[in-house]
């Protein structure tokens, strides 16, 4: 599964590698108006901070704070392999950190996960079943499955959509997709 696995996500940093600046922002653009959808109601959120060549969140969490919702980012424990969230009040106070995320270095507001009721996943690549590639670590799935009840919403250019990601036991599925073209509600299993 592992050789499998890398080998997917070989395959999608070549198609992301061939998306130019513009092309990120102007399809993160199109994905955000389609995330505003999905996520309305929710509060607090929490979504992650893109690094270049992601789905930018930027705007998004520009977006959803002017409209006084609560935000929490991740911050990467690579120690214990695991996330620990923080409140974000102000974006400035984000700077590149662990495998250059953006994390409010410093400014740290420790938020608890039982409080979240929605989030935004990045995704490398991803099928219609809701399977996701993340990088490899297994940060989010280890998360995700020790918070069952949060709605789980993965981001990512539509051009990364595979017909199959390999799937384990470990891995844990998106109850809903956003592209650029649209919403995909994942079917319950």
């Amino acid at each position: 599964m592992g050789r499998e696995k890398e080998a997917a996500r070989e395959r999608a940093r070549a198609i992301r590698c061939r998306l130019s600046p513009a092309e990120i922002s102007s399809l993160s653009v199109a994905i955000e108006r389609h995330l505003l959808g999905v996520i309305d109601g929710a509060n607090p959120i929490m979504v992650y901070a893109s690094k270049p060549g992601e789905v930018d969140t930027h705007g998004l969490i520009d977006r959803l704070l002017s409209r006084g919702i609560e935000i929490v980012v991740p911050i990467i424990e690579q120690e214990t392999r695991t996330l620990r969230l923080s409140f974000l009040r102000d974006p400035e106070v984000l700077r590149p950190s662990t495998f250059s995320v953006p994390e409010p270095v410093g400014s740290e507001i420790p938020a608890d996960p039982s409080e979240i009721g929605l989030v935004v996943v990045p995704m490398m690549a991803f099928d219609r079943r809701g399977f996701r590639l993340g990088y490899g670590a297994g940060y989010y799935d280890r998360f995700l499955a020790a918070h069952p009840r949060m709605k789980k919403i993965g981001v990512a250019f539509s051009c990364l959509e595979l017909e199959r990601v390999p799937a384990d036991e470990n891995d844990v599925p998106m109850d809903v997709i956003v592209t650029e073209e649209g919403v995909l509600e994942i079917s319950p299993r």
